[in-house]
């Protein structure tokens, strides 16, 4: 199977799981994950339709969107990020989806260029409350929300999730449900926002069940990562 018959079979895939829960599929963006995968497998991807790629190593989305500079990828960093990248992505990048530092927001506040659009950004949330995992903790979301709107060249547009691996589809859903309830908290406080970036490629039809605006997947697309 090459790289366009795989975004088919997901976008049908989404699709089909967007009408079976009453939604518009047209709400739900797929971000296609290029970690590890090489920029031959990004254009073909590209070809196919495919516009939007998330990276989680900050170096190897800057090496890739230097060597796709031809192409006009809107660029997803999804992984922690570190003070000395931030620079680079605040100009390379078009969303960050793990802000769970106040100190890197601050970062990319700073180093967001006044002639770019603001940066979209999303807190990343330790919704199974893990020792291992990043993220704010669900208590500390409102005020740290509350921070992160102060700052003026960053868009706050929602929540991101990973959590703890689950394979039966209720317990899968039962996360992404509390993590739909923390955003419609945060609205019902006064905030606007509009994103779940929720699902992989082994929970995407119980994320999209429970609201995902954008499902991050990239073995379903692209193969088994190399090591």
């Amino acid at each position: 199977m090459t790289v366009t018959d795989n975004l088919q079979i997901i976008g049908a895939k989404l699709k089909h799981f967007a009408e079976k829960y009453q939604r518009a599929a047209s709400d739900i963006q797929l971000l296609a994950v290029s970690k590890r995968h090489p920029v031959t497998a990004i254009r073909e991807a590209y070809a196919a339709g495919q516009t939007a790629f998330g990276e989680n190593y900050a170096q190897e989305l800057l090496e890739k969107a230097e060597q796709l500079d031809d192409l006009p990828i809107e660029w997803h960093f999804i992984g922690p990020l570190q003070s000395n990248k931030s620079r680079k992505i605040a100009a390379v990048a078009s969303w960050v989806h793990s802000i769970d530092r106040i100190k890197i927001a601050r970062r990319l506040n700073h180093q967001r260029a006044a002639n770019l659009p603001r940066l979209n950004v999303c807190i990343q949330v330790n919704i199974s409350q893990e020792a291992s995992k990043s993220g704010i903790l669900p208590a500390e979301l409102f005020d740290f929300a509350e921070q992160l709107a102060q700052l003026p060249r960053l868009k706050l547009r929602g929540l991101m999730v990973i959590p703890a691996a689950e394979t039966e589809f209720d317990k899968q859903r039962a996360v992404f449900a509390e993590t739909a309830a923390l955003l419609r908290q945060l609205n019902h406080k006064g905030f606007q926002l509009d994103t779940l970036s929720m699902g992989m490629s082994s929970d995407m039809e119980a994320a999209i069940a429970e609201g995902a605006t954008i499902v991050r997947i990239g073995t379903a697309i692209f193969g088994q990562r190399k090591s």
